[in-house]
């Protein structure tokens, strides 16, 4: 082959080279892209228009600004929030999906006797958002209006008043059932099939008292349509100043609130965990998200992932107690 040629087709093939080299670069940062820009779930285990829900769609936007991807809310409901809960512990370990948990988590598997996964092992906590408070409430039927003539009230018509809740085993009911441990006081408690019934119920009379989240009730706290008794929190809430603390009002050890949490499946990395844990510690800093979870009656108490699993310890180990006096369960 003529030196001239021989160049040309040497030439030629360095490019071609060149050209397979870059384009198999090219072609594995479109996938890492592609792969990047995927969608991350937040599944979230109640219905459209819960309070977590809202919460959820009011975190969405924001986290996936810091993510740089898309954060889509995916509702799935019933039973509790086990079938939801299911889909995030079966879920792949890379942080393509998390879930955004409420209070019954801890609750279920003192209620359902056959869970199908372990409510710690099988998750990793990436944070705690934060705790929607609680306070008791009366119909203005009802002649007491401090916890000290409520108990009294109590004490003197043993099994006579009923309390509501949104159902067996959830956070109104368990709130209701320390309460009656720790005032030492016999009510018949009610379940209703959501807040929604019981609420119009305790503001009819049906029912005279009970547990509402702050945000929930305060309209008909202002309205005069129900009294504020007292609120569930160690300390008073700022939409409720004037309210004492349970603890404050002669229950020294009562302490009780909701609470949200995001989570995982177990065994993701923990560079994953750490960097959802500060992307999503970046979305609670901003003002506009800071703002919508204070209109839900969320007080924001965000926690790293070392603080959550005892947190998710102590909690599990304080439901257990609560869930055995109440003698609550649904299979």
């Amino acid at each position: 082959m003529p030196t001239s040629l021989f160049r040309q087709a040497c030439n030629a093939l360095a490019a071609l080279t060149t050209l397979a080299v870059f384009g198999g670069l090219n072609a594995a940062a479109a996938h890492a892209q592609a792969t990047d820009s995927k969608p991350v779930r937040l599944i979230v285990p109640t219905q459209p228009g819960s309070q977590a829900d809202a919460v959820a769609r009011a975190l969405s936007q924001s986290l996936g600004k810091h993510l740089g991807q898309s954060v889509v809310v995916e509702n799935i409901a019933g039973a509790g929030g086990v079938p939801g809960t299911q889909q995030i512990v079966r879920a792949p370990k890379d942080g393509s999906t998390l879930g955004l948990i409420s209070s019954n988590h801890v609750i279920n598997p003192f209620i359902y006797k056959n869970l199908p996964y372990d409510a710690l092992k099988d998750i990793t906590p990436i944070t705690v958002i934060g705790t929607l408070p609680l306070v008791l409430v009366v119909n203005p039927g009802v002649s007491a209006s401090t916890a000290k003539d409520l108990i009294a009230l109590l004490k003197s018509k043993p099994g006579e008043l009923n309390y509501g809740s949104s159902g067996n085993g959830t956070v109104l009911h368990l709130a209701g059932q320390l309460f009656a441990s720790e005032a030492n006081v016999d009510i018949r408690h009610v379940p209703y099939k959501g807040a929604g019934n019981y609420t119009t119920d305790l503001v009819g009379g049906q029912v005279q008292l009970g547990f509402l989240t702050v945000q929930a009730v305060l309209p008909l706290i202002k309205a005069g349509k129900l009294k504020a008794i007292a609120v569930s929190t160690a300390q008073r809430v700022p939409a409720l100043p004037d309210v004492p603390t349970l603890a404050e009002s002669g229950l020294p050890r009562y302490s009780f609130d909701a609470w949200l949490a995001i989570v995982g499946p177990a065994g993701m990395p923990k560079q994953t965990v750490s960097t959802l844990q500060s992307k999503t510690k970046a979305t609670l800093q901003e003002r506009e998200v800071q703002d919508h979870l204070a209109g839900q009656g969320v007080v924001v108490t965000p926690t790293g992932a070392d603080a959550a699993v005892p947190f998710f310890k102590s909690e599990l180990d304080k439901h257990a107690r609560i869930v055995k006096q109440a003698g609550a369960t649904l299979n």
